[in-house]
């Protein structure tokens, strides 16, 4: 049976709570975007930037969430009235994260006595650091060899079933869950802020993080892939009893203040109740399995040529594109912009379809978001790709030699007729960015659809046939557009195989 949300606190403490928070977006949107700020046309027209006394659409204004998640920790007291919420923690303290059931009555009922799966991340705030999360989080993992950034405090939290944590994953955790019973999670952030700060002269702000949730149902193969919710909320890590010496701190400034100032910041809240967001986007692995085993001297590697027959490997899949359409409605506009890490204007785009975002001009876009994400997110909408520093071309030897009898043999059954026809081989792109004998090998192996440990060498052919190793410096000096034909042979002691570029 579903509970309601019961929390000291008054109802129209809570409901100025979830106002505040839902009509929030991501920090500094307010200081730098606000109203009269712009003269922009009628197509500009954002909600944020009319002063009214909720610039949310109306048809999301009385919107009731199925689920609701609350952070038992208190907001600060020293956030401007149109900024995100944010919660201070203390490192490794156990804090409570309600999860509450919200559905009106026939609402989801496809979920009624079932179990759903929610996922935890803590994930960087700043865009700066989102570039660059994986370094950031291999950095941490290598100054604290063992630790996690996010765990679950298991005996504390009630109603959670078959908790897991990745051990390759250490800022994800995740869990199942009966909406119908009480379920609380106790969560501990191992890391602090200022673990991410650029060292200077002593003193540095750390950075904030996020706590995102994200709630799955089952599909009929029994898998948890459907998405039903997500929420999220702006947080600091400080050093234990750190996060309540800020708390007291921010208190007393705020009280130093005159009543005409206070009226430019949020009260402090017993609690944070997370907002809606978007999902966190899936990350799509590329699959690296190796080919068949090689039986002869010389490889019987062979390249995808798109004609689906059974001798040849698929070529490897190209990049997934991620271009915005003239087609693409408001809803998946916003998804676009949460994967494209533009999260912070996706309030300002609420009700922007595709065609409206991609009739802003340059000059459009800077306005409105500022010079630097501006030119990002033009690009962006326009599909703007970043040409490689060198590209070849290369075909494979056997395959070149089996086409071109083909072609002999069709040139001879045409001959009678007088007609003629040249030689067709199929070549494939390889593009190059570091310009290194590595990043080469890497290209090649996945070109054979095989792990780069399976190539030992990689030679050129010179002058009168000798193998001459191909290095760094003489993959700088290639021509651009260069072709050549790819023949391989066995390694007389190993399992490995030589490239030869011909």
């Amino acid at each position: 049976m579903a509970w309601a949300l019961k929390l000291p606190l008054a109802d129209e403490v809570i409901e100025s709570g979830l106002v505040q928070d839902f009509d929030a977006s991501l920090s500094g949107i307010g200081q730098e975007l606000g109203a009269g700020a712009y003269s922009m046309s009628d197509v500009l027209a954002l909600p944020i930037f009319k002063q009214e006394e909720s610039s949310l659409p109306p048809d999301n204004e009385n919107k009731i969430l199925p689920f609701q998640y609350v952070l038992c920790a208190a907001t600060s007291p020293a956030v401007k009235l149109h900024d995100e919420t944010l919660t201070y923690l203390n490192q490794g303290q156990s804090y409570e994260i309600r999860m509450l059931d919200n559905r009106k009555l026939g609402e989801l009922p496809e979920i009624n006595g079932k179990l759903v799966k929610s996922i935890f991340r803590v994930v960087f705030h700043d865009r700066r650091l989102q570039y660059t999360e994986h370094q950031q989080l291999e950095g941490w993992r290598w100054n604290r060899p063992g630790d996690r950034i996010l765990d679950i405090d298991i005996p504390m939290s009630v109603g959670i079933i078959d908790p897991r944590a990745n051990p390759t994953q250490l800022n994800t955790v995740e869990f199942l869950w009966d909406p119908a019973k009480r379920t609380s999670v106790f969560i501990q952030v191992h890391c602090i802020s200022t673990e991410f700060t650029m060292r200077k002269h002593g003193g540095e702000k750390g950075v904030p993080f996020r706590v995102q949730i994200d709630t799955f149902k089952e599909n009929e193969n029994g898998e948890y892939t459907e998405h039903l919710h997500s929420a999220s909320c702006q947080i600091k890590v400080f050093k234990p009893k750190g996060a309540d010496r800020k708390q007291k701190t921010d208190r007393e400034k705020m009280e130093k203040r005159t009543p005409h100032e206070k009226e430019k910041y949020q009260p402090s809240y017993e609690t944070t109740i997370l907002t809606e967001c978007s999902p966190w986007p899936e990350i799509t692995y590329v699959n690296n399995s190796p080919s068949p085993g090689f039986n002869s001297s010389h490889s019987s590697f062979s390249l995808g040529e798109g004609n689906g027959s059974p001798n040849h490997q698929p070529e490897p899949p190209p990049p997934v594109t991620d271009n915005l359409l003239p087609t693409t409605t408001p809803q998946e506009a916003q998804q676009w912009l949460h994967r494209n890490r533009f999260s912070t204007f996706t309030r300002l785009f609420t009700n922007f379809s595709g065609a409206d975002l991609l009739k802003l001009t340059r000059d459009d876009v800077i306005q409105i978001c500022g010079p630097a994400d501006g030119i990002r997110l033009f690009n962006a909408l326009k599909g703007r790709m970043v040409r490689p520093r060198l590209t070849i071309y290369v075909c494979q030897e056997s395959l070149q030699l089996s086409e071109q009898q083909q072609q002999q043999q069709q040139q001879q059954q045409k001959h009678e007729d007088g007609d003629s026809n040249g030689t067709f081989f199929v070549y494939h792109a390889i593009y190059l960015e570091e310009l290194t004998a590595v990043e080469l090998t890497e290209k090649i192996a996945q070109l054979f659809s095989i792990s780069p440990c399976q190539i030992s060498q990689i030679y050129k052919q010179g002058p009168t046939g000798i193998h001459v190793l191909i290095s760094d410096e003489m993959i700088q000096n290639f021509q651009e557009e260069a072709c050549f034909i790819l023949d391989t042979m066995k390694a007389e002691t190993s399992d490995s195989y030589h490239i030869i570029l011909k």
